[in-house]
């Protein structure tokens, strides 16, 4: 399975919120939303995850879970997406149905060496640059730190970047070596912006296309 270039992590304190903004981001053309909803029961998670799942289902767009792998598993959702402090890629992977991919987030090298070797479907480089929401920093990379992890890396397994990144930072970011981006903030502020990351992320890929064949 191919894996969308845009991911739009919808990470809202309210399920009606969480509900409405990726309704919106569906509209906008966005191929794959990644649910985040923090310190929700697994209950609760469900519930909304299968509201979800409607309009994602409806727009033909894909869902990702963030952290719950029992509610991808039971919604047959697209997949899972991890973060440090859960369950270890290996052991998810024997819940899930073999299509469903796993993502995880990485900050380091090392983190990043690490989740390839567990045959993880992509890496999230993160952060990009500081951002007051996130709970659960690492060290900023920035430009620097993206180019000098895909440099040493090599690796085929797509690298995303996340962490406050707007439209403006997309063309660099490329250049470092990473194949894609996540964004959250950027988007909520403007779902217009779906069209323009899509715009500046399908520009590089037509030149990545003609060596995946």
């Amino acid at each position: 399975m191919m894996i969308p270039k845009l991911h739009y992590i919808s990470q809202d304190t309210t399920p009606k919120k969480c509900l409405e903004n990726i309704q919106k981001a569906c509209t906008s053309g966005v191929e794959l939303v990644q649910l985040r909803f923090k310190n929700a029961s697994e209950k609760k998670m469900l519930k909304l995850a299968k509201d979800v799942l409607e309009i994602t289902t409806h727009y033909q767009t894909r869902l990702i879970i963030n952290g719950h792998y029992k509610v991808a598993k039971a919604i047959k959702a697209d997949g899972v997406h991890l973060e440090s402090t859960d369950v270890c890629p290996t052991i998810v992977r024997k819940h899930l149905e073999s299509w469903q991919i796993i993502g995880a987030t990485a900050n380091t090298l090392q983190d990043c060496e690490t989740l390839i070797s567990k045959a993880v479907d992509y890496v999230m480089l993160s952060p990009f640059r500081a951002t007051p929401d996130q709970d659960d920093l690492g060290e900023v990379l920035g430009l620097k730190g993206f180019t000098a992890i895909t440099d040493a890396l090599q690796t085929e397994t797509p690298i995303l970047g996340f962490g406050g990144i707007t439209t403006n930072d997309v063309t660099a970011i490329l250049k470092s070596g990473v194949s894609g981006i996540a964004a959250t903030k950027a988007i909520d502020q403007n779902f217009d912006a779906i069209k323009v990351f899509n715009h500046l992320l399908s520009a590089s890929s037509t030149q990545e296309q003609r060596h995946t064949f």
